[in-house]
């Protein structure tokens, strides 16, 4: 065979120029991926139980999730946390080459099979069922180099601005925000409380009745009698938004017009949804947004997807200027450790 080539050499030339554009054509036509999808997918179950234990967590919550997770199509295996914070997670893996589409699916039917069973404040966190990777594949970092504000401003601007704009991008499974949005703080006083004879139930439910979404109709609607002219939307007060609002809050009252206001037994204040952390960024306050994958999807292109669109949200920060260019902001923008 070597004869050949020998012999005849412009023939073995031209062999060898085929191969080669034979191969350059193979290689532009090759997969490019940061992480290649090697790996089976995965869907994500997070309840939360405010202000329970990690053995409360598991055995109200935890367990009970896990008692539906049989049946499933492709499941391998799942992997769980129950944390002192109130925080239960739930790894679901199944098969390589399992539609992650009808997994979430299938999951999504068990968790609802099990929703009933659970605390009623779990119901009332609700249950969230996603198909994302468990690794970060960026981290968002948003701080204030002045100084001026505080980390719970910051993570509340990202909660309300930022958030949900990167959620919804191509190729992005799940986000979870460094920090908590602003939330109304109602700190009680066991002793006015006992002096009242009230309970912390009875603080919760004259909330519950008093700060209540209202739907009032309107005047003049129809059927109306003949030669009715007028048709008038009636507004009613909605939710309160401030403090002083729920400090009126009457949460008891008797016959003789006595009344007890939730300011007589407890402080009301605008604070963080919770105080588990404290976030900074090179010793400024801050938070940040972490981002995972969606299954299947290609981890360079959602990098590239999500850092244009923080660019471009970049612009709209309250302490920039419309002439600002966002690479003059406090941005900062990493992929995690591995």
């Amino acid at each position: 065979m070597s004869r050949i080539f020998i012999d005849r050499p412009i023939f073995a030339w031209v062999l060898s120029i085929i191969i080669m554009l034979l191969g350059i054509g193979a290689i532009s036509k090759l997969p490019i991926a940061q992480y290649p999808d090697v790996a089976p997918p995965q869907v994500n179950i997070r309840a939360s139980y405010p202000g329970a234990s990690a053995q409360t967590l598991q055995d109200s919550v935890t367990q009970v999730l896990e008692q539906q997770l049989t049946g499933l199509d492709g499941l391998l295996y799942f992997q769980s946390s129950s944390s002192s914070r109130g925080q239960a997670t739930i790894n679901v893996t199944f098969e390589k080459g399992t539609d992650a589409d009808i997994a979430q699916v299938q999951v999504q039917n068990a968790v609802q099979a099990a929703v009933s069973r659970l605390p009623q404040q779990v119901q009332q966190q609700g249950v969230r069922v996603t198909k994302s990777s468990t690794d970060f594949l960026l981290i968002v970092a948003v701080y204030d180099e002045s100084g001026r504000t505080t980390d719970m401003d910051v993570s509340d601007w990202l909660s309300s601005n930022m958030q949900d704009s990167i959620s919804r991008l191509q190729g992005v499974g799940d986000v979870n925000v460094f920090g908590a949005p602003y939330a109304m703080r109602i700190w009680l006083d066991p002793a006015k409380l006992r002096s009242y004879g009230l309970m912390p139930g009875d603080v919760i439910a004259a909330i519950s009745a008093q700060n209540v979404e209202v739907a009032a109709g309107e005047v003049g609607g129809t059927p109306a009698v003949p030669g009715q002219m007028l048709n008038a939307t009636v507004t009613a007060s909605s939710r309160f938004t401030t403090p002083e609002q729920f400090r009126d809050i009457i949460v008891k009252a008797d016959s003789s017009g006595a009344r007890v206001r939730l300011a007589d037994v407890a402080r009301v204040e605008l604070g963080a949804e919770n105080y588990n952390s404290d976030r900074r960024l090179n010793g400024k306050p801050g938070a940040g947004i972490a981002i995972f994958l969606a299954p299947g999807a290609d981890a360079l292109e959602t990098a590239d997807t999500v850092k244009a669109k923080v660019e471009q949200i970049a612009t709209s920060f309250p302490s920039c200027s419309s002439s600002c260019k966002a690479g003059e902001l406090p941005l900062s923008l990493r992929s995690p450790s591995r």
